[in-house]
């Protein structure tokens, strides 16, 4: 059984999904969908901007969704047995799982990255990477700095040896400190807006809550393994909470790929910009097959 999943922010590029436009008349078509429902030339941008116009948030998370659902859906006998997304990367999954139609899913990703904007300019925050510690040990530390009043949470549990952590500046940095100090081969504060998947997010899941109530939702065509749990969701009402709570909760990645094997992938594929949970699948099961496609 083949598993596709799709990437979250982060993997956007220059270029981003002109080849795919220039050969196929449907993503033409969609791809002007888009831009008339955003109410910006988003299209142009993929194509022809520079790395800094991508990395605009009202820009960024509509691109890479456009990028994977579009991709997927020009694929001839397209017919997905289970699927996966990485934190924005959901809301690709649901759309190509048929649980989301193509226009809602894009406004509600609109919706989503400016909500995460706002957010990130009212409560400062940040994120930081790492490397070489067991899971066990960043929570026992995360939970050592918000006793003292610190807010700092794992947010990303990528695979073994990997987790991104994400909070408040300064509790981020004295984790980073402890962490070292702990025996992390690398703790490393990344270049991000803000503390995405904390509670420091908690003003952005209201209002996506406020738009998600509106859209209809349909039971998918199979399963979604959601971030939250890890485990494979087809009813609306249960994918809806799970996508609210996506924004304040950890990414339990490694987990969603150790069930999606467990319930019989063999093989996975990543649709969409950039090849990360190529590798970080391959990290954490080596034996199975994995591939990529972005054209």
């Amino acid at each position: 059984m083949n598993a596709y999943v799709f990437p979250g922010q982060g993997a956007q590029f220059p270029g981003m999904g002109k080849p795919l436009c220039d050969g196929s008349s449907l993503a033409r078509e969609m791809f002007d969908k888009a831009n008339k429902i955003l109410g910006f030339d988003i299209s142009n941008i993929m194509f022809e901007g520079t790395a800094d116009e991508l990395k605009a948030t009202k820009v960024t998370q509509p691109a890479i969704f456009l990028h994977s659902v579009i991709l997927a859906t020009t694929i001839e006998g397209f017919k997905p047995e289970m699927v996966a997304g990485h934190s924005l990367g959901e809301f690709s999954a649901l759309t190509v799982a048929k649980s989301l139609k193509f226009e809602d899913a894009l406004r509600l990703v609109s919706i989503r990255a400016q909500a995460m904007q706002k957010c990130c300019e009212a409560n400062p925050g940040t994120m930081a990477a790492i490397i070489g510690l067991s899971d066990e040990t960043v929570e026992k530390i995360c939970a050592q700095v918000n006793e003292r009043g610190g807010v700092v949470i794992p947010a990303n549990y990528n695979c073994e040896g990997q987790l991104v952590i994400s909070g408040r500046v300064d509790s981020v940095l004295e984790a980073c400190t402890m962490l070292t100090a702990a025996g992390a081969r690398r703790a490393l504060p990344l270049k991000v807006g803000g503390a995405f998947h904390s509670p420091l997010m908690e003003a952005a899941r209201q209002e996506l809550a406020e738009a998600i109530e509106g859209t209809a939702f349909s039971e998918p065509v199979c399963p979604i393994y959601q971030n939250v749990d890890a485990k494979p969701h087809t009813h609306p009402d249960e994918i809806k909470k799970n996508l609210l709570k996506q924004l304040i909760s950890p990414v339990r990645w490694s987990a969603s790929v150790r069930n999606m094997i467990a319930d019989g992938a063999t093989s996975f594929t990543e649709l969409g910009p950039g090849d990360v949970l190529q590798g970080l699948i391959r990290k954490t099961n080596p034996k199975v097959q994995i591939s990529g496609r972005q054209e």
